[in-house]
């Protein structure tokens, strides 16, 4: 059953998926055709240095579906960015171009949206009904950044990271403009600042098939410190700067 509540806007980030792109794009709009009555996806090529845009666009002969190109690769949060600039839709949801969580999950987060009234809804790793199929580290890490976001930041969700999520655009109106990581904390960024905005955010369970070849995936011991690094960043802007007043 197609949904019928407004438009849907999916951004897809992508670093280096040519090998998969085009089939994964053809994938999640098969989905979206079948459960999602009106939609656009919106590709973000982001600085790729192999044959990610040559594909894409080869999937872009589908209808509603856009390449966005740029050639210095900025990092996801980057790329999400910019991918909102070109946003028509009344939601918009955020979509790992890897597809380790699937499109067909998006009906299921929106559902969450409705029935509790919120502006957000976040796949959650840590939510009881989440079905996990990815590194034992990366679990650790995962716990344990969760814990430190609790402390720091007291945000309503237990997971941050996951892939998968879904804003009114209202919401990212508002909320993008002031963002400034573009790599490692940019989830934690929106996140912390849709909820000092007095916005509802609410978890879903995901269902999560790691893809990757390499044991941890792309996550490296400079990857975990440079996310700490962002993380202390944003308390500071937010708690002592007060940089994000202004929003």
């Amino acid at each position: 059953m197609k949904s019928s509540d407004g438009k849907l806007s999916v951004i897809m980030p992508a670093y280096n998926e040519g090998e998969h792109i085009r089939r994964n794009i053809g994938e999640t709009w098969k989905t979206l055709e079948r459960v999602w009555g009106d939609f656009e996806i919106i590709v973000v090529d982001d600085g790729s240095r192999d044959n990610t845009y040559e594909e894409a666009m080869a999937a872009a002969s589908l209808p509603n579906v856009a390449v966005i190109r740029y050639d210095v690769n900025r990092g996801k949060g980057g790329a999400l960015k910019e991918g909102f600039k070109a946003a028509k839709g009344d939601y918009v949801a955020f979509l790992d171009a890897d597809l380790d969580l699937h499109p067909s999950q998006i009906p299921a987060l929106f559902k969450a949206m409705k029935d509790n009234k919120a502006e957000a809804v976040i796949g959650s790793k840590h939510h009881p009904s989440s079905s996990l199929n990815y590194p034992v580290f990366r679990r650790i890490i995962s716990r344990v950044y969760a814990i430190a976001l609790k402390i720091l930041f007291r945000l309503p969700v237990r997971d941050t990271q996951t892939g998968l999520k879904i804003f009114s655009y209202e919401v990212l109106r508002r909320v993008f403009p002031r963002i400034v990581c573009t790599r490692y904390a940019y989830d934690l960024e929106i996140l912390a600042n849709v909820n000092r905005l007095g916005y509802r955010i609410v978890e879903a369970p995901v269902v999560l098939n790691f893809q990757r070849v390499r044991k941890w995936g792309r996550i490296g011991t400079k990857d975990l410190y440079r996310a700490g690094a962002d993380t202390l960043a944003i308390f500071y802007r937010m708690f002592i700067k007060r940089y994000y007043d202004g929003i």
